[in-house]
C-alpha cells in the first residue's frame, strides 16, 4: 500500500477509492448470490454467534437489510436483550474496520489534498470547535443507532479524529440501542 511519504495525494485517494470499490463489489456479490442470507440463516440455531454475525453485517450499506431481518428473527427466538448485546458486539467490530479506514487513512489523504498550509489551518480550525465535536458526536451516534448504514455516522466521527477509547463504547451503546429497537419492533408483530 502507498503511504503519504512516497506518493502523491491523488494516488492515495485513488487507492482509498479502489479499496472502497472492491468492498462494494464483494458486498454486492454476497447479496446478489444470496450467500450472505445463507450464512446468516445457517447461524440462527447458534444463538450468540448468529447475533454476532448479523451485527457484524448490520454496519454496511450493502448488508444492512438482510442483517436487520435476521436480527429481528433472532430477537423473536432468542430474546431481545441477548440479541442486542451480541449483535452490538459484532457491529462494533464492523464499525471499527470502517472507523480505522476513515480515521487513519482517508482523513489523512483528504488533508494532503487540501494542499496549502492555509487551507489545512482553516480545516483544522473548523474541526477543533467544541460545537462541531458535539454535533458530530450526536449526529454520528444517531446514524449508528438507526437502521441506516453506519458509514456516514462513522465517517463523521472518524473525520473529527475521535479517539478509539471513546469510539468503541459509543459504537456499542448506539448499536445496542438500534438493535434493541429492531428486536422490539420484531417481537411486537
Amino acid at each position: 500500500m502507498l503511504t503519504s511519504k512516497n506518493a502523491s495525494p491523488w494516488l492515495l485517494l485513488i487507492q482509498d477509492l479502489g479499496l472502497v470499490a472492491i468492498s462494494v463489489i464483494v458486498a454486492v456479490a454476497l447479496v446478489q448470490t444470496d450467500a450472505l442470507v445463507g450464512v446468516l440463516t445457517s447461524t440462527r440455531e447458534l444463538e450468540y454467534l448468529g447475533s454476532f454475525l448479523a451485527g457484524l453485517f448490520f454496519t454496511s450499506i450493502f448488508t444492512t437489510a438482510p442483517a436487520i431481518v435476521t436480527l429481528g428473527e433472532l430477537a423473536q427466538v432468542n430474546g431481545i436483550w441477548a440479541t442486542a448485546f451480541f449483535g452490538a458486539l459484532g457491529a462494533v467490530i464492523g464499525d471499527l474496520v470502517i472507523f480505522r479506514f476513515i480515521r487513519d487513512g482517508l482523513s489523512e489523504h483528504v488533508a494532503l489534498l487540501l494542499g496549502t498550509a492555509g487551507k489545512k489551518r482553516k480545516a483544522k480550525r473548523v474541526f477543533s470547535f467544541r460545537i462541531f465535536r458535539w454535533l458530530t458526536f450526536l449526529v454520528g451516534g444517531l446514524i449508528i443507532a438507526s437502521p441506516f448504514p453506519d458509514e456516514l455516522g462513522i465517517g463523521m466521527l472518524g473525520l473529527s479524529k475521535m479517539r478509539l477509547a471513546v469510539f468503541i463504547p459509543l459504537s456499542f451503546v448506539f448499536n445496542f440501542l438500534g438493535i434493541l429497537a429492531i428486536g422490539s419492533v420484531a417481537t411486537a408483530f
